[in-house]
């Protein structure tokens, strides 16, 4: 595996058509071609540079051409100075072209920001060659009082150069760790697609679940509400002949609805008044609301009673501890075919 890394580097280095063609697929071919003007421009930028060199050689052997070549060394540092803004131009570009990188892929702001940090840094290493370029200017005008000092300057040139292309190895190192961040990142994001289609598919089936138990519900409430009202019906009809047959009374037994409470049985004659709940299953909560009932009648509605008061519970399905309690609070408990209590 190491070998097959190390052609492909060697690759990606020397051959410029592969590397387009991988910068292709990653989606920083642009890039990489700015990149490759800013190298050309650099290698025009040494050329020029020679250019110097041989002017100063030519200095040297011949004195009298002093003026000529400086001349010639002005109109070779204009190029210089076209180049360099040639290199601006060609360095905004590719600012603006990380500035839509950065945009279209905002989680590898990390690695955008260390591009732009190296790019800064190309940036002060291209205004210190500016500032040098400046002093050899300098070191030119004054060749004619001290030739001595231009090596020097030359020298300093060509180590701000070479600091320059140190410069530029960082910024294809810091390429090359975007490139393998934006293939991780596309991995992320093709897990977390997976993943939110499985948490669709089982939202989907959530909702066809909670679908299918809200009618359900809506069944069994139709159901409880058809059998309450059922068995409201069978209470007054069981109680009005019930008191009929055994107490000789007519009486109509309803509903009763009043502002702060309602009873499903209830009926009055003369002295004697019912008043009850229906239930298809009642326990001892149903005796103690309805006893608390009673009371509320006695004490906001004492007219809706009469001197003989028969509390009633009609049930289907009386419960031990209702029954228990019943024949202690002397409540009538009874069904269609029974007494209870």
């Amino acid at each position: 595996m190491e070998p097959l890394k190390e052609e492909i580097l060697e690759l990606l280095e020397k051959d410029r058509e592969f590397r387009y063609a991988v910068a292709g697929y990653l989606g920083l071919s642009e890039i990489m071609k700015k990149l490759d003007v800013l190298a050309e421009e650099q290698v025009k930028l040494r050329e020029e540079q020679t250019k110097i060199w041989q002017e100063i050689r030519s200095l040297r052997e011949e004195q009298t051409k002093l003026w000529e070549e400086v001349k010639g060394l002005r109109e070779e540092q204009a190029k210089v100075w076209r180049e360099i803004r040639s290199l601006r131009e060609e360095q905004t570009k590719l600012w603006k072209e990380v500035k839509g990188l950065r945009e279209e892929q905002t989680r590898l702001w990390q690695e955008v920001k260390g591009l732009r940090e190296g790019q800064t840094r190309l940036w002060e290493e291209v205004r210190g060659l500016r500032e040098e370029q400046t002093k050899l200017w300098k070191e030119v005008r004054g060749l004619r009082e001290e030739q001595t000092k231009l090596w020097k300057e030359v020298r300093g040139l060509r180590e701000e150069q070479v600091s320059l292309r140190k410069e530029q190895t960082k910024i294809w190192e810091e390429v090359r760790n975007l490139r393998e961040g934006q293939t991780k990142l596309w991995e992320e994001v093709k897990g977390l697609r997976e993943e939110q289609t499985r948490l669709r598919e089982d939202f989907n089936k959530m909702l066809d679940e909670i679908r299918s138990i809200h009618l359900r519900l809506s069944r069994v409430e139709r159901t409880l509400e058809k059998l309450t009202l059922d068995i409201e019906e069978e209470a007054r009809s069981i109680l009005s002949y019930r008191i009929q047959k055994d107490l000789g009374i007519r009486m109509k037994v309803d509903s009763l609805f009043l502002k702060d409470l309602e009873l499903n049985l209830y009926g009055v004659s003369d002295d004697l008044c019912i008043v009850g709940e229906a239930s298809v299953r009642a326990g001892v909560r149903v005796l103690n609301d309805l006893l608390e009932k009673i009371e509320t009648l006695k004490r906001r509605y004492p007219e809706k009673l009469r001197k003989k008061i028969i509390p009633v519970i009609y049930t289907s399905l009386p419960m031990p501890d209702l029954i228990h309690e019943a024949k202690k609070q002397k409540v009538w408990v009874l069904k269609a075919t029974e007494d209870i209590v």
